[in-house]
């Protein structure tokens, strides 16, 4: 039996520091926000995985201020869209050409081509998204990337469906 069955429980033994509390949010969202990043860095993984600890880091600072307005998980989809913008426009260190690369690229012997077109329609997508204006991107990624829906991204905006 599931100790938290709504999220106000869950919410209240967060607050009160039930370390079994943060556990069970993790598990429940941790797959979730992952893939959420994972979408939008062109699935970096080790960039995905990175972010997504950084997201439950900044959530567990930012908790007393989290006033329940919308779901914990809509939160999270937030913290974490924020990280992502935020390393995006970070400025990159360049690596020199000469320089050997780690990793070799694997091996790919089916559907090349459609693999290529697909990945050049997803950075096409990443991008597009991207540059819509900051109010519009978050109700865009949160509710096609990251499934919300339409009502609950409503009420985390404070604004009608």
């Amino acid at each position: 039996m599931d100790p938290y069955p709504d999220e106000r429980a869950l919410l209240a033994c967060l607050r009160a520091g039930d370390r079994a509390a943060a556990e069970a949010l993790v598990d429940r969202s941790y797959r979730l926000i992952f893939a959420l990043v994972c979408r939008l860095s062109g699935c970096d993984r080790e960039l995905s995985a990175d972010l997504t600890q950084e997201t439950y880091r900044r959530a567990w600072q930012a908790l007393p201020t989290f006033d329940a307005r919308s779901q914990l998980s809509t939160w999270l989809y937030r913290i974490a869209t924020n990280l992502f913008l935020n390393h995006v426009r970070r400025p990159r260190l360049l690596t020199p050409l000469d320089e050997p690369q780690a990793e070799g690229l694997p091996d790919r012997a089916a559907r090349q081509d459609e693999e290529a077109i697909a990945a050049q329609e997803q950075e096409r997508l990443r991008a597009a998204v991207l540059r819509l204006p900051p109010e519009q991107r978050f109700p865009v990624v949160a509710h096609i990337w990251a499934e919300v829906p339409v009502r609950e991204i409503a009420t985390a905006e404070g604004r009608s469906e």
